[in-house]
């Protein structure tokens, strides 16, 4: 058995409308999960897969860190991943800082999420003083270096240049020649 914590108010969005996403869960990985209100998710290690509940976990925390559940699914597959960032060990402390630099993340009106989202194929969620990223094994490296270039201070500039630069690179390994 595996505990993972979640905020709160990710509970909703990890059970699903009537337990359909908690359901939807267990049905495609063998492992059960077991929630309760205040956040603590038990994560059974029954499934026939030894990786399903690891998968689960990471699944888990994906949704916990503010992506939609459909979104979160992807993890189940073959080489995605999940990597969580946390922005104060780039920025420090400030909360003034916190909500500058999620909002250079962001962008205007989601651009720079956008960006990152589509010149990389990698999903991006911020939440909280925290960044998720779930991505394959050649999508991932791309989009964190280019989400710590912006928490270290890089201009938008730099970093979507060093995004078509690797556009390459993506599209070789999609090809299937890495």
């Amino acid at each position: 058995m595996r505990l993972v914590r979640i905020p709160k108010d990710r509970v909703g969005a990890l059970i699903g409308e009537k337990g359909k996403t908690k359901e939807i869960i267990e049905r495609r990985t063998g492992v059960g999960l077991d929630i309760d209100s205040e956040g603590e998710v038990s994560i059974g290690d029954n499934a026939e897969d030894p990786l399903a509940a690891l998968k689960v976990v990471d699944l888990v925390r994906a949704i916990g860190r503010g992506f939609a559940p459909h979104r979160a699914m992807r993890l189940l597959d073959e080489d995605e991943y999940l990597e969580v960032l946390e922005i104060s060990d780039y920025i420090g402390k400030k909360s003034d800082n916190l909500s500058r630099v999620r909002s250079r993340l962001i962008g205007t009106n989601g651009k720079t999420r956008k960006i990152i989202e589509d010149l990389t194929g990698a999903n991006m969620s911020i939440y909280g003083s925290t960044v998720a990223l779930i991505g394959n094994s050649v999508q991932l490296p791309i989009a964190k270096k280019a989400v710590e270039m912006l928490l270290r201070g890089s201009k938008h500039s730099n970093v979507y240049r060093y995004l078509e630069r690797s556009r390459a690179t993506l599209r070789i390994a999609e090809m299937g020649f890495s």
